[in-house]
Parts: C-alpha cells; sequence; structure tokens
C-alpha cells in the first residue's frame, strides 16, 4: 500500500520536537484517566521488566570479565592504568547492554502485550472518533507482520548500537556526544516501533510509516527521545510503555492528518 506523504509543517524544529514530548504527556494523561487501559497496560510490561532486570543483571555480574576478555593488551600494564581502562570497558559494556536493553524492550514487550496495547490504541482511537481507513487484519497474520518488523527493528538497533559502544571508548567524547547521538537514534527506533498498532490498523507497514513520519521527523524525535528517556530511569519502562503506545496513536493520527482531540 503506498503511504500518502504529507508535507512537514512549517513551524520550527525545536517547536515541533517538543510538541512531541507533549504527545507523550498526552498519551500518559489519557491512560491514567482509564483504570481499565491501565490494568490492560501493565501485565505485559511486568513480564518483558522482569525478563530484561534479570538479563542486566547477569550482565553486571559478569562484566568484569568481558571487560578482561576484551583488553588483553592491559594484561602487562601496571595496576592503575590497567584498572582504569578495564572500568571503561565495563562501562561501555554497561551503557551498550542498557541502549539495547531500552531500544529491545519495546520490541519484546509489544510481542508479548501484542493483544493488550492493539486494545488500549483501539480504545484511545475509538475516544478521538475511530479509525479512518481501518481494514480487518487476522490476529495471526498480524501477529506474523509484528514479529517481522520487530525482528527488523532489532536489527537496526544492534547495527547502530555497535558501532556506538565503539564510540564510547573515545575519551570525552564517548561520555558526551555519543550519549547524544544514541538517545536520537533510540528515540527514532522507538517511535518506528511503537506507532506500529495504529498503522497495522490501517494497513500500512514499516516502510510506511518510516516514510510518514520522516515528513515530520522532529516531531516523531520529541516524542521518541522523550519515551528513551523514561525508558533509562529504574522501572520506567514498566510504567510508561503504556502511555507510550496511547501517545503514539496520537503521534500516528498527527502525522496522517487525523484528529488527535476528543470529542
Amino acid at each position: 500500500m503506498n503511504a500518502p506523504r504529507l508535507a512537514a509543517p512549517v513551524t520550527g524544529a525545536a517547536r515541533r520536537f517538543f510538541t512531541g514530548v507533549g504527545l507523550l504527556l498526552r498519551g500518559l494523561a489519557l491512560y491514567v484517566r482509564s483504570p481499565g487501559l491501565m490494568l490492560l497496560g501493565i501485565v505485559p510490561a511486568l513480564i518483558s521488566g522482569a525478563l530484561f532486570v534479570a538479563a542486566f543483571v547477569a550482565l553486571a555480574f559478569f562484566v568484569d570479565d568481558l571487560a578482561e576478555l576484551v583488553t588483553p593488551f592491559a594484561d602487562d600494564w601496571s595496576a592503575t592504568p590497567r584498572n582504569l581502562v578495564r572500568v571503561v570497558a565495563a562501562l561501555a559494556f554497561l551503557g551498550l547492554g542498557g541502549l539495547l536493553g531500552v531500544l529491545t524492550f519495546t520490541a519484546v514487550t509489544l510481542v508479548i502485550g501484542d493483544p493488550f496495547y492493539e486494545k488500549i490504541s483501539e480504545r484511545v482511537e475509538e475516544r478521538l472518533g475511530g479509525t479512518p481507513g481501518a481494514v480487518e487484519v487476522p490476529f495471526w497474520s498480524s501477529l506474523r507482520r509484528s514479529l517481522a518488523d520487530s525482528a527488523r527493528l532489532v536489527a537496526m538497533s544492534v547495527l547502530f548500537g555497535i558501532p556506538l559502544f565503539a564510540a564510547g571508548f573515545i575519551p570525552v567524547v564517548g561520555q558526551t556526544v555519543i550519549p547524544v547521538i544514541g538517545a536520537a537514534v533510540g528515540g527514532w527506533l522507538l517511535a518506528l516501533e511503537l506507532v506500529g498498532a495504529p498503522f497495522y490498523r490501517r494497513g500500512m507497514r514499516l516502510p510506511d510509516r518510516r516514510s510518514i513520519l520522516k515528513a515530520d521527523r522532529p516531531t516523531a524525535l520529541g516524542f521518541g527521545v522523550a519515551v528513551f528517556v523514561c525508558f533509562l530511569i529504574p522501572l520506567g519502562a514498566v510504567l510508561v510503555m503504556p502511555a507510550a503506545v496511547a501517545g503514539a496513536t496520537l503521534l500516528a493520527r498527527r502525522s496522517l492528518g487525523q484528529s488527535i482531540e476528543e470529542g
């Protein structure tokens, strides 16, 4: 299906970025005002969150061994520089683990909670006047498409995550510029992932939503980066995920030129 191409708004990029941040806040407001949505949203996020916390704890337990594994050149150094380079390596591993965890948490949680989040997205659209251009998509067909698109996004996350991991070793730049780039890349990928349900409901796939969100990239980035930052907070991903799904529904409708006002 050919995606409609919308002209990017003429307002400034910074203003559009904060408009995207505001969509997450509006999604949160919609979510907390609906106890039924809260019950739907928390279960899959808790399951996925427990899995990812366990994986990160395991990484933290073995991180010293991993740091030694990637720094064999420091074996013959004196204690202070050897320990310093291995602390940097350990922090880089933890940073990469956190980045990949934030990025892949969305994909995994959406797979676990696909029926729950689909229902949240549907209810948000009902409150906004329904779904223009909706198509009937069988559950198993929708699940296969979701898995395929999620796998592609996970692959993209790894593709970007590896060079960012390597760049993290660069003094100063690795601790300042690289985290900002990581948040921007992570925010874009999260926005692409989270708008999946409302786009599927209209018969659109990953290439469609990518081209449509590009028409107003600052807004999509503002939303995605806000979600990314929330996901970095302990338990933030578990608590924010359902609101992020609601906010992503608003982002999808706005990107498609459809109403995001309750009426």
